[in-house]
């Protein structure tokens, strides 16, 4: 089991949970903007909920493989 760390930038400390939120919105926007081209949002009901299932798809995945929280 690994220990979750702070992360720290000058003298702030930042929770790993934070770290892998903001990673997570940051993929999701990537994401998105990628397959903005191919048209996908026209399957979406509603594309900004969609867009907030992507943010907590992706922290849950970038908290459980690459920062542990």
């Amino acid at each position: 089991m690994r220990i979750p760390r702070e992360f720290f930038m000058g003298e702030v400390y930042l929770p790993p949970l934070f770290v892998a939120s903001c990673l997570g919105v940051v993929l999701t926007i990537v994401l998105f903007r990628v397959l903005r081209p191919y048209r996908i949002s026209r399957f979406l009901f509603y594309p900004p909920l969609a867009f907030a299932g992507g943010a907590i798809i992706n922290t849950i995945l970038i908290g459980q493989f690459f920062i542990p929280f």
